[in-house]
């Protein structure tokens, strides 16, 4: 039926617009007002030129059959263009990271799997005076050759840390200079958030305006953004994609992956760079988290201090890095002649809608995360058997997290868990990014990585469930990546062999 009334309606529409319009010539430029929201208006305005270019005293009738048929020509060009999303596969090509146990993404893995702990004193102010002096620091760190000197003096660290692992993911995927000025910028874009931001530009700009603001760093407000990152990053690149950071706590990596990845199922991209920076080792990120009661105490044994669903964890332990994905949609891949290191599934973000800080009591918002990260990717409970969970070491978060899985995954005999924070201690907004990047190692080695410290596993947890403390043979079939953030914010993103 609306395949035979809508044409007859446009012709009646048509054939009266262009009346009145050949009426009044005066009145003729305001039948059709440009920059209309609406997709008929614009292509009604198409009709208004063509009649200007010689049909404009034509009857009305005919010029409304005309219009008729423009209009259908039009709708089937729309039609035509509107990608099958379920045919666009993403694959990840690419992967960059910098974190306290390196900045290379098998350097990285390589200390994961041989339980090397990146957790120890604070080395980069005093903080004697803190109950908590230990992190996942980095010590050593250089943007030679990846950021201009003249911005990398000006630039809170997380902006430093994205750019450069950006630019390493690029290189790892075979991106270089040269092939990415064959690439159709228009469809690469850059979607890499942070939790935190600008942290230490801000902080020396509230220093600084105690004196005057006279003496605040002009570029203060826009290197405390926390989308200026990914924006400076494409500008350095030329990409004119999709551009923008996502800020939702601890689960900002999972949010930005999986929306950059759904970019390029739509059919509007072809290449997205993705991930989390967080740079927030700083007093006043310290003492923030420590106002809160979050942080582990165990000073004196820094490696010990990070021990999810151990009965003897204390609190988390802060971190910094980046870790960002070159995700790239399967055909667009190959004609590159990329190396393929996984393909990415699907995921879903859901929200607890219960409390700033803590998980729902009985895990509701997990579990459907979960549940709908499956629904997602077309994929069967059965199929995976690798958790990369998120598991701070915090008392009620690592078990809720942990009755879930087991709720949704209890059935499969296959299932290893792991925690890589219990080795880097958490990257806040990053954290999801170098953990999607331990996921996608632990497909390509064929190995998963130790729970380190856990030595006094919890009544409810099933250690046969959990990796031990060494690194275990496992050929992962379908790999989940956990992240969740305060306020509730839950994700969830799935990866898998390519085949």
């Amino acid at each position: 039926m609306a395949a035979v009334v809508t044409p007859i309606c446009t012709w009646l529409v048509a054939a009266c617009l262009s009346a009145a319009c050949d009426a009044d010539e005066h009145k003729q430029k305001h039948c059709f007002p440009g920059g209309s929201g609406a997709g008929g208006g614009a292509m009604f305005a198409q009709g208004r030129e063509r009649r200007r270019l010689g049909a404009r005293r034509r009857g009305a009738a005919r010029s409304g059959m005309a219009m008729a048929v423009a209009l259908q020509a039009e709708r089937s060009v729309i039609e035509k263009k509107k990608p099958d999303i379920k045919q666009r596969r993403v694959v990840v090509t690419g992967m960059g990271v910098v974190t306290p146990l390196g900045h290379d993404p098998d350097v990285f893995y390589n200390n994961l799997l041989d339980g090397v702990s990146g957790i120890s004193e604070i080395e980069r102010f005093d903080c004697s005076n803190f109950p908590t002096r230990i992190a996942g620091e980095i010590k050593s760190f250089s943007t030679d050759g990846w950021v201009a000197p003249k911005l990398a003096k000006r630039m809170d660290k997380f902006m430093l840390y994205l750019i450069t692992a950006g630019k390493k993911a690029l290189e790892n995927g075979g991106l270089t200079e040269e092939l990415g000025n064959e690439l159709d910028k228009t469809r690469c874009g850059v979607l890499i958030g942070s939790a935190m931001g600008g942290m230490k530009v801000f902080n020396d700009a509230i220093e600084a305006l105690r004196v005057s603001y006279k003496k605040m760093n002009p570029f203060c407000v826009p290197f405390a953004t926390t989308n200026m990152g990914s924006a400076i990053l494409a500008m350095d690149l030329g990409w004119m994609g999709p551009n923008y950071s996502i800020s939702t706590a601890c689960a900002t990596s999972n949010f930005c992956i999986l929306n950059a990845a759904n970019h390029i199922r739509r059919g509007e991209v072809d290449v997205m760079l993705c991930g989390g920076s967080d740079a927030p080792l700083i007093p006043i990120g310290l003492g923030g988290f420590v106002a809160c009661r979050a942080l582990s105490q165990r000073n004196s044994d820094p490696t010990k201090a990070s021990r999810p669903w151990d009965m003897d964890r204390d609190g988390f332990v802060m971190g910094e890095g980046a870790g960002v994905l070159v995700l790239e949609e399967l055909e667009h891949a190959k004609e590159r002649g990329a190396k393929i290191y996984a393909e990415f599934l699907g995921g879903s973000f859901t929200c607890d809608a219960y409390h700033m800080t803590e998980p729902h009591p009985e895990g509701r918002g997990i579990t459907l995360c979960i549940e709908n990260a499956l629904a997602d990717a077309g994929v069967a409970r059965e199929e995976i058997n690798y958790v990369n969970a998120h598991a701070t070491s915090t008392q009620s978060g690592d078990l809720k997290e942990y009755e879930a899985i087991v709720r949704c995954f209890g059935q499969n005999p296959q299932l290893r868990v792991n925690s890589t924070k219990s080795m880097t201690g958490h990257l806040i907004g990053a954290a999801g990014g170098i953990e999607a990047v331990a996921s996608i190692q632990a497909i390509r080695t064929g190995w998963v990585h130790p729970n380190l410290n856990l030595e006094n596993p919890e009544n409810i947890v099933d250690v046969g469930v959990l990796v031990g403390p060494q690194k275990e043979r496992c050929e992962v079939n379908v790999a989940l990546s956990n992240s969740f953030g305060f306020g509730g914010h839950n994700s969830s993103i799935l990866f898998a062999p390519f085949k």
